[in-house]
Formats: structure tokens, C-alpha cells, sequence
């Protein structure tokens, strides 16, 4: 049995005389006592005898098994094993991993729940004529619905439609709400051939050698500039295996470009299409994760835990935006989705594409191998061009709130021509701080050490690294000033000083703060798509893959933080997302302008990016990494400990890093970047080796040596294969 908790084995349960052997499948989900509670457990084998070295009394007894259809298929398992296997994780919260959180419960419903899906009615043409005039959103989605043979409210609700719109439709008895059992792999008719586009050569050639590859496993990198065209190519490429009656799971890296993705597919594809993301709740899930495993799910479109879910007959994987650090998990379970999709593929025999303006490090030299096969888009779709990006020296000038005249004049030019301007700043709330002017006290969260962050519209501190908060003070605590102010620039602020400065302009922020309620964001993007706001602030939730046609201007605020990193992949992190944010421009006929404000306009790395793009400057860095055996010419472990102690995490690392490994080098025990947060000292110990056999030898050693360690029961420690974030 693989039981969830933090330990590295399986556990061995005998049946009870009340259920026959004959009922008990490997994937199963069953009810077990352990220790002082009951588990669902996930039966990995199932063995006629004992081994000799286990006493048949101590051995307890299976409480209760759990529904077939429930049940992990094989692949998954052996999926599973392998991921607990590569990244030294305890297997038992590697199988909770790939169940929905009902699935994991006790109390499991009886039964699972069926879709419900809203879909139209016949109804006289002048209600429709009427709410064409009165009710155009209602229309919209009256339209919509009458598209497809059915949509459910987690479709509905990601694609910007309100439960009161869907209610109204349904007291009209325009709609109506009904129970629905979708059809299990019979899709040969679903495709919208009306929308479907003209593809370019380099288009055509790409989807070509997907189709001639749906037989066999091969993995595709699309390194297409922004605005090439690669989602038309994923449509296209899709088409063979839905005629196929085969399944395709879509891994976008954040919820943001779900209903931007979900939409261009329910045009493209008139099939059933479950969504599966964090947005969504605990039931909507588990259906998603049902129809899914039943073969009722034709295409799944998730963020990077979607990559487990049971499809049965999955046909294409396909994961946008390849390069994006959101596929990494961060805590807990520390897998990569792209990695792990791309192990599934092969396990599968089926082809799978990574797709990208600015591919990885890792992606990019596989292909540069040809272990991948490598695909260039190297034009826009239609008549856009590619943006041209300027560097704005802000050293000697002054900035009003942030922003220098040039850039506030071009912003002027932009709106006036009826066109709108993206400015983007990766810095959420009011102002990253506050301090006092008299005595030059700053609001400290006690528990990281670290500046709370003002948020202005809740009125409140707010600790951005362990969410602790506090009322802004009226004064100083240490001097009883009044002069408390802020310091600093954050989307709330750029947001006000916009609308006071551009009055007869709509300004609207696009943030994590901005966008918590559900179905927030889509609303928010729809609008801007309708060019209901002219001017959008937001943070790199604007980054990633948004179509905005009437965006002409793209405004980038306080980027030098990241040229003066520590972190090795600080320069191919910075890269990637200068070129995406300055992708949002000039997506349509209209030529857009990227500006960058800048201290160091000279830097190498911007000046490489400006004038040689993505692939010229990925190439050099490629190079300096070899030079320097850093991943992806090496391969990294990262053990993390903390503790309320400082000296504690510091002596389990020490005694670990005294360690003989072999082929290996050792840096550290040190102090994480952020030595302290929500009241724990933190310190890691890397790990580095040229090959990945030798690291996981080492890793092996040092799971034997944990065990015995004295301090291991002092601390809490843990193990990231492959680390993204060294500044943990």
C-alpha cells in the first residue's frame, strides 16, 4: 500500500474475510488504519504470501475498499513510481498527488456526480430579436450555448459569464439545465471547419511532422516568436487525433490563459472540454478528473497537476508556454510538469510539443541535440510586425511617480490615436514599504525580516512571504511622527497616478489582487479585448500568451532588480520575460513600441537582447553555463532545511555536507537568500554532478545518513531535484 505520509516505503495490509481477493485491483483506493487514524491508501501489488522476515500479527487489517471507477490506471502507477522514484519523494504523497481532494477524503460520495451542462431550448425568435437590443451579454451567451451541445458552469464561468446571466436565461426558458452522460470517444464530427485558418509554410511544415508522429513518441519544440501563430498550429495539430477518438491534455502554466485557451478551443472544437485548475472547486475537479478517466473528456486544459490526470486513451500532449517556472512545483512535492509530461509521452508512445517565444535552457540544447525536434517560426501571423524595443535612461532624469516624460508623452501619442498601452511591474499593492521621514523606521514583519508591503485599498501591511498583516499606523512607533509615507512604486499606484494623469482614459490593473473573485479575470480580459479600458497595469500574469489586438504600447518599470541577481538563471529568467511582456505589442496590423525604463541602458544582457534577440543571447549564456558545468551541462540537488533555531538547519546540513560523495561537489551548508521567514531559519546545501546517475547516487547515500542523523528530528528538511528557485 502507498499511504500518504513522509515516508519512503509501502506498507503491508491483509484483507478482510468480508472482501473477496477477487474485488482488490493494484490502483485501488481503500480505506486502512494507520498509527491512530484511518487513510486512503492506493494498493500497489497484491502478493498470495507473506514474506518470511514480516510477522503475520502485526500485520493489520484493510478497513474498507472503494469504487473501481475510481481506481489509477496502471500507466499512472508506474507513471507515479517513477516521479517518486526521480525526485526522492515519499511515494505515498506522490499517488495522493494525482487524486482529486474528494478522493482523498474518508467520507468519498457514494456516487460519483454527473456533469451538468446548460444548453438551449427552441424558443420564439422575437425573445431573441428583444434580447439582442436589451440584453446583449445574455445574447452572448444565449449565442454561445447554441454553438454547442453543452457547456457546464465551470466552462461558462472561465469564459466571463455570471451565474445571474445563466439564471435569467434559464427563468426565460431560453436555456435549461440538464444531466448529461457525454459520449465516450466519439468525436469524428466535432470539428468547426468555418474557423479554421490559413497556415503559413512554416506553419504547414510543423503541423505535418505532428500528424506524421501521432504514432510514435517524439517531443517537438514550436521556438516561434510572439505572435507567430503556435496555437493555431496546436489546433491544427490536434484535429488527427480528435478525428482519432484520442484524447489531448493542454498544460498552460497559469490559470490566467485558461480562458483565453478554453475559448479559441470551444470555437475550434465542438467537443466535450474539462478544464482542471485551482480556480476551480473541490467537486468541479473531481468531475473533470471523471469524465477524464471514463473516456468522456476529449481535451483537458489545466496548469502543471493536470499532467497526472487518468486519461485513458490520451492521444497528444501539448503545454504551452514551455519555459514559464510555474510548471516547477515549489513546495511539498517538488516536480516539473513539463519533465514529467514529456515522461509520460514516451511512456505512452505518443508525441507531445512544447511550445515558446523564449525556450528554456533545458529545451533549447535537447533540441540543440536533436534529441527533440526543433521548429522556428520566425514571422508573425497576418500583417503584424515584430515590436522594436527602446531603452529609456532614467539615471539623470526625474520620474514623475515612477514614470519619465518620454515614456508619459509616447503613452499620450498612444491614447490619442484611439490605442492602448500596457505598463507592466512585477510588484503587486501600493508600495513595496513604508518608513518613517523623521527617524527612517521602516514597518518590519517580524517573522521574515523582511518590509510589508502597503496595500492601499485594503488599508492594511500585508507580508507578501508568510501573508502575515497589520493596520497602517497613523504614526511612528518609534518616534510618534505623523510623517509616515510610502516608498516605492506598486500596481496600486502606478494604477492612481495613470488615472489622475489620463482623466479621460479608462485605466484597469490586472493583478493577483485585482482578479481573486472567479471568473474576475476573464471578465476583466474580455473588456479590454472590447477596449472598455485603454490603459492596463499589471504584473506578469500579463506576460504570458494574451492576445490584446489594439495594445500598441508596452511600458516596463524597475527590471534592473534582476541583472545584479546571485542566481545563475536570473539573466534567462529576466530574458524570457522582457520578451514576452514586449510581445503583447503591435499583435494585429497596428506596428507596436516596447520601452523599457532602465538605470543601466548599457548592460550586456539588455543591450544583447535588444539588438540580437532571445536566441542570440540564449546561445551565449548556453555557453558561459557549459564553461561553468551549471544545469543544463549539470545537475543540481537542492536540500533545504529550517527551524526556529538558526544553528540547527546549519548543523544538519554540516554533518550531511561531510559526507564523502563521490563525482559530487558540495556547496554550503549556507543561509538561504531569505534567511528567515514566518519565523524560520532557513539554509540549503546544493548538490552538483555532471551526470544525473552520479547525483542520485549521492542522494541515495544521503537518504541513509538522514536516517540516523540527530538532527534531522529537529529541523524540517527537504529535497528539490532539479532546483528553479535557489533563493528559497
Amino acid at each position: 500500500m502507498a499511504i500518504p505520509v513522509p515516508m519512503r516505503q509501502l506498507f503491508t495490509y491483509k484483507l478482510p474475510e468480508s472482501i473477496p481477493q477477487t474485488d482488490i485491483h493494484v490502483g485501488q483506493r481503500v480505506v486502512v488504519p494507520f498509527s491512530h487514524r484511518t487513510v486512503i491508501a492506493i494498493v500497489i501489488n497484491i502478493n498470495q504470501q507473506l514474506p518470511d522476515n514480516i510477522d503475520i500479527k502485526k500485520i493489520k487489517t484493510i478497513i474498507s475498499a472503494n469504487q473501481e471507477q475510481t481506481q489509477l490506471p496502471s500507466s499512472l502507477l508506474a507513471l507515479l513510481s517513477l516521479c517518486a522514484n526521480y525526485y526522492q519523494h515519499p511515494i505515498g504523497e506522490v499517488m495522493q498527488t494525482a487524486l482529486p481532494a474528494l478522493l482523498r477524503k474518508i467520507d468519498t460520495p457514494s456516487a460519483l456526480p454527473n456533469m451538468q451542462w446548460f444548453s438551449c431550448n427552441e424558443v420564439n425568435q422575437d425573445d431573441i430579436i428583444s434580447m439582442t437590443k436589451k440584453a446583449p451579454k445574455q445574447y452572448q451567451l444565449y449565442k454561445l450555448l447554441l454553438q454547442h451541445n453543452g457547456l457546464s458552469w465551470s466552462e461558462l464561468r472561465t469564459l466571463g459569464f455570471s451565474k445571474s446571466q445563466l439564471n435569467t436565461l434559464e427563468q426565460k426558458k431560453i436555456i435549461v439545465q440538464k444531466e448529461v452522460v457525454t459520449p465516450t470517444y466519439k468525436w469524428q464530427d466535432g470539428l468547426n471547419e468555418k474557423d479554421k485558418l490559413s497556415l503559413s509554410t512554416e506553419q504547414a511544415i510543423i503541423v505535418s511532422a505532428i500528424d506524421n508522429s501521432l504514432d510514435h513518441f517524439s517531443c517537438h519544440l514550436i521556438d516561434g516568436v510572439t505572435g507567430s501563430g503556435k496555437t493555431e498550429v496546436y489546433l491544427q495539430a490536434m484535429e488527427q487525433t480528435i478525428a482519432s477518438n484520442k484524447q489531448v491534455l493542454v498544460l498552460v502554466p497559469e490559470i490566467g490563459l485558461t480562458p483565453q485557451t478554453l475559448s479559441r478551443f470551444e470555437q475550434r472544437f465542438n467537443v466535450p472540454i474539462f478544464l482542471h485548475h485551482s480556480g476551480l472547486n473541490d467537486a468541479e475537479r473531481l468531475i473533470t478528473w471523471q469524465q477524464a478517466h471514463l473516456g468522456c473528456a476529449a481535451i483537458v486544459i489545466g496548469t502543471r497537476s493536470a499532467v497526472f490526470t487518468p486519461l485513458q486513451k490520451l492521444g497528444l500532449i501539448i503545454i504551452d508556454e514551455e519555459h514559464d517556472s510555474s510548471f516547477k512545483q515549489q513546495d511539498s512535492f517538488r516536480y516539473h510538469a513539463r519533465d514529467i509530461a514529456i515522461l509520460r509521452a514516451r511512456q505512452l508512445n505518443i508525441p507531445i510539443v512544447l511550445g515558446t517565444a523564449t525556450p528554456s535552457f533545458e529545451t533549447l540544447n535537447n533540441a540543440l541535440q536533436h534529441k527533440y525536434q526543433h521548429h522556428k517560426l520566425t514571422q508573425r501571423a497576418g500583417n503584424s510586425i515584430q515590436s522594436k524595443i527602446t531603452l529609456i535612461d532614467i539615471a539623470n532624469q526625474p520620474l514623475n511617480f515612477g514614470l519619465a516624460k518620454p515614456v508619459l508623452e509616447k503613452m499620450n501619442n498612444t491614447l490619442v490615436r484611439g490605442e492602448q498601452v500596457l505598463v507592466f511591474l512585477n510588484r503587486r499593492g501600493f508600495a513595496p514599504a513604508i518608513n518613517c521621514q523623521e527617524c527612517h523606521w521602516i514597518a518590519q514583519c517580524q517573522r521574515c525580516n523582511k518590509p510589508y508591503t502597503y496595500h492601499k485599498g485594503q488599508g492594511l501591511l500585508i507580508c507578501h512571504h508568510c501573508a502575515g498583516q497589520k493596520r497602517l499606523p497613523s504614526q511612528c512607533p518609534e518616534c510618534g511622527s505623523i510623517r509616515v509615507t510610502p516608498i516605492g512604486q506598486g500596481t496600486e499606484q502606478i494604477e492612481q497616478h495613470l488615472q489622475e494623469q489620463f482623466k479621460q482614459f479608462s485605466t484597469i490593473r490586472i493583478d493577483r489582487d485585482s482578479t481573486r473573485r472567479k471568473g474576475e479575470l476573464a471578465k476583466i480580459l474580455k473588456q479590454v479585448t472590447n477596449k472598455e479600458h485603454q490603459i492596463l497595469v499589471g504584473t506578469q500574469m500579463l506576460a504570458k500568451g494574451h492576445h490584446f489586438p489594439d495594445v500598441t504600447l508596452v511600458v516596463m518599470l524597475d527590471i534592473d532588480g534582476a541583472l545584479f541577481s546571485y542566481d545563475f538563471r536570473a539573466a534567462e529568467h529576466m530574458a524570457q520575460l522582457l520578451i514576452q511582456v514586449a510581445g503583447r505589442a503591435g499583435r494585429a496590423s497596428k506596428p507596436g513600441k516596447v520601452l523599457v525604463q532602465t538605470q543601466y541602458p548599457q548592460h550586456p544582457l539588455l543591450q544583447d537582447l535588444v539588438h540580437n534577440g532571445y536566441r542570440h543571447f540564449a546561445k551565449q549564456a548556453m555557453l558561459e553555463r557549459q564553461y561553468a558545468g551549471l544545469p543544463p551541462f549539470g545537475y543540481q540537488a537542492l536540500i533545504r532545511a529550517e527551524a526556529n533555531f538558526p544553528s540547527y538547519p546549519e548543523k544538519f546540513l554540516r554533518t550531511i555536507a561531510s559526507l564523502n560523495f563521490e563525482h559530487c561537489e558540495v556547496a554550503g551548508p549556507m543561509p538561504a537568500a531569505m534567511e528567515k521567514r514566518a519565523g524560520k531559519y532557513r539554509f540549503h546545501l546544493l548538490l552538483q554532478a555532471k551526470k544525473r546517475s552520479f547525483l542520485h547516487q549521492a542522494l541515495a547515500q544521503l537518504l541513509v545518513n538522514i536516517e540516523n542523523n540527530e538532527w534531522a528530528k529537529k529541523v524540517r528538511w527537504s529535497m528539490d531535484i532539479d532546483p528553479l528557485d535557489l533563493s528559497w
